[in-house]
């Protein structure tokens, strides 16, 4: 069972000159009044007793009294806190009259209970670290939370790069009328001579072709020669048709092989040389071009890849906290910041802050059934009630000032004295919770 305040007496502390209270024991105390009427030194008077020495005032005494402050506080588990005498030295006596000190009720008592404002001002990562602690996540979450960074920044500068590859690729020049590969000057200049010898070759059976029309013409020139002596030479004309025969035969195969002949031009492969240095640097171009943008998807596929490992991080991480037994429902760390609701401290209305505050209390020391609130002014009197409800069915016990003099204040403070205490009255009557 956490420990509780049944009642305080406080005299002569700060600006509070004499204060009875008996705090509800679940649910909102709300002590009221207007400005400088004592209602804080309430509070703070609560702290030194429970807290020790460094909840002590700088100025403990009321400054118009002699008589040195005395509290006296009776807590639920029966111990009696007391601070009197003229040094306000420290008594905690048990119901058995056993004495003790201030050990015992640091045993208990959770320090942010008596100084909830040094959580609620703490700085993001702080909110955050506690809590973990409160959880036991935190060395398993900052693992995850440095992988999830290494990954993220060599995410990040695979993505520049990337962008950067593919920014080059894109402004490099392209010539789609361009070959493949570089084009070779001797490769050329053996294309053109393998051409030239074809062409020298054709050249010469033209040439034959030539010789043998020509001889056929001076044979035949002799046949008509040798006719006007053919009685003479009649075995000699034999002879002779007989080589003509040949020789039209040879002609007329000559002349279908000179027919199928065709010349090779050698024009495109000599502009090919004239040009050989300017064809290069298009297909240099566009070889520079297809490599920066195979780096550039080399790139982004590295990108996506890492993408992958930090959601599957990520995905750890809320498995983690998912999985964890958070003080409140929608309570959470993301990005380590504390989110409840979904919304990180900053977005969070003053009462939920309030109410994640004390959960966290109540969780980081489950013994202490208590906390000191300042200043609930900043709460419309139905964010109040709906506050004190949540605290009544956590049951916690939260004893707290507001700037008002209203009937949603249990008890009101006027010059360090209870002017109206409306503890007996019910809670449909006065508004409160």
């Amino acid at each position: 069972m956490s420990v509780k305040i049944n009642s305080l007496e406080l005299e002569n502390v700060k600006r509070v000159r004499a204060v009875k209270l008996e705090p509800t024991q679940n649910g909102l105390t709300v002590i009221g009044g207007n400005n400088n009427a004592g209602k804080t030194s309430v509070l703070d008077s609560i702290a030194w007793a429970l807290g020790g020495n460094r909840f002590k005032p700088n100025e403990p005494k009321n400054k118009d009294s002699v008589i040195p402050p005395a509290l006296k506080l009776e807590l639920s588990n029966g111990l009696m806190v007391e601070r009197k005498g003229k040094n306000s030295d420290l008594y905690v006596t048990d119901p058995s009259g056993a004495k003790a000190g201030q050990t015992l009720l640091d045993s208990f008592v959770e320090v942010l209970a008596l100084d909830l404002p040094r959580f609620m001002e703490a700085s993001s990562k702080d909110k955050a670290d506690t809590l973990l602690q409160i959880i036991g996540v935190g060395d398993q979450l900052e693992k995850l939370e440095k992988q999830e960074t290494s990954l993220y920044n060599k995410r990040h500068a695979l993505g520049q790069i990337a962008e950067q590859k593919d920014k080059f690729a894109k402004e490099q020049a392209y010539y789609p009328d361009a070959p493949e590969e570089y084009i070779s000057a001797s490769e050329l200049i053996q294309q053109q001579q393998e051409i030239l010898t074809r062409n020298g070759m054709n050249q010469k059976h033209r040439e034959e072709c030539e010789r043998l029309q020509e001889k056929h013409d001076r044979t035949n020139e002799e046949i008509e020669r040798l006719k006007s002596e053919i009685l003479k030479l009649e075995e000699e004309v034999k002879a002779k048709s007989k080589e003509l025969a040949e020789l039209s035969d040879n002609l007329q195969q000559a002349n279908k092989t000179v027919e199928q002949l065709q010349d090779e031009s050698t024009m495109e492969i000599e502009e090919s040389i004239e040009n050989i240095e300017e064809i290069n640097v298009k297909v240099r171009a566009n070889i520079e071009k297809a490599n920066a943008k195979a780096e550039a998807e080399k790139y982004k596929a590295e990108y996506e890849g890492l993408t992958v490992e930090i959601e599957a991080v990520r995905q750890e991480k809320r498995d983690l906290l998912e999985g964890a037994d958070m003080p409140l429902p929608e309570l959470s760390v993301q990005e380590g910041e504390l989110t409840y609701k979904g919304y990180t401290w900053d977005g969070m209305s003053g009462s939920d802050q309030l109410k994640v505050a004390t959960a966290i209390v109540k969780s980081l020391k489950p013994d202490c059934g208590f906390v000191l609130l300042d200043r609930l002014e900043q709460m419309d009197v139905t964010t109040l009630n709906q506050f004190g409800q949540w605290l009544e069915s956590e049951g916690m016990q939260a004893i707290a000032t507001r700037v008002s003099t209203g009937e949603e204040c249990q008890v009101i403070i006027e010059d360090g004295l209870v002017a109206t205490d409306n503890t007996e009255k019910p809670k449909w009557e006065k508004g409160a919770y």
